[in-house]
């Protein structure tokens, strides 16, 4: 947090909030994002710890907003639909975090990256990828590979966005339903950082002060998604969705 003491404390607290606002505003629109854009924006700046503490509480209020804006019933009713893609997920995140100190990330990064930006291209190019057999194996497929991705590297959002326009999922319900699987993650994370220390009481400030401007941008972002149609909505996922597939090369590469 010492970066933010001194001269330029203001300027960078602006930036800082400037920052939180667009991640909300694109997860408003597409459904994720304030991870990736806020550990991109504040570590331009900052540390990568506090990068990381930044981003923490703001992911975590705005996900259950994102997961609860239809109420508690709506919420539920998304879970059940996609459980089987949900529960695997959750068990591969687990027994995955195990390799963690075995496996290079970096050709994790290349495969995932690669997967994606794959995929985003064979649809963009208006080949529709069709399930053969039960939609539960397909389900069940996405949630291995989400699940071993978050598991290894903390990032599960491209492959479940993936598995989402796949079926294309109407537009409420896939920004519903991302809501409530990177909520489940931001819980997780919450913990796992107040136990390593990141989040700590020099941290949480900046964490806490993050949270209005991300919130800001998220309702502006649901205005957006409320005006635009299934297709448009389609269009920008998939934009937004190869961004965070050569991100990932990227990382991969570099």
């Amino acid at each position: 947090m010492e970066h933010f003491y001194g001269f330029d404390t203001y300027y960078l607290l602006f930036f800082a909030m400037l920052v939180g606002f667009v991640a909300g505003l694109i997860k408003g629109v597409v459904g994720f994002g304030v991870p990736t854009v806020m550990i991109s924006g504040l570590g331009a700046m900052a540390s990568a710890e506090v990068a990381l503490a930044g981003l923490i509480l703001p992911a975590l209020v705005t996900n259950g907003w994102q997961a609860l804006r239809q109420g508690p019933s709506a919420a539920w009713a998304s879970v059940k639909r996609f459980r089987v893609f949900l529960g695997v997920l959750l068990l591969v995140l687990i027994l995955s975090a195990q390799l963690v100190p075995v496996l290079p990330e970096r050709l994790l990064f290349l495969i995932i990256g690669g997967a994606v930006t794959v995929f985003v291209g064979l649809q963009i190019k208006g080949r529709q990828i069709r399930f053969a057999g039960s939609a539960h194996r397909s389900e069940a497929a996405f949630g291995t590979l989400a699940g071993f991705s978050g598991g290894v590297s903390g990032i599960w959002g491209p492959p479940t966005v993936a598995m989402l326009t796949a079926v294309n999922t109407e537009k409420t319900e896939s920004i519903r339903v991302q809501g409530v699987v990177y909520g489940l993650g931001a819980v997780a994370l919450l913990g796992a950082h107040l136990a390593s220390g990141v989040l700590r009481s020099e941290t949480l400030p900046l964490s806490l002060a993050l949270i209005p401007t991300a919130m800001m941008g998220l309702w502006v972002g649901f205005q957006i998604q409320d005006r635009i149609d299934q297709a448009s909505f389609r269009k920008v996922t998939l934009v937004v969705l190869l961004l965070a597939g050569l991100n990932l090369i990227r990382r991969g590469i570099m």
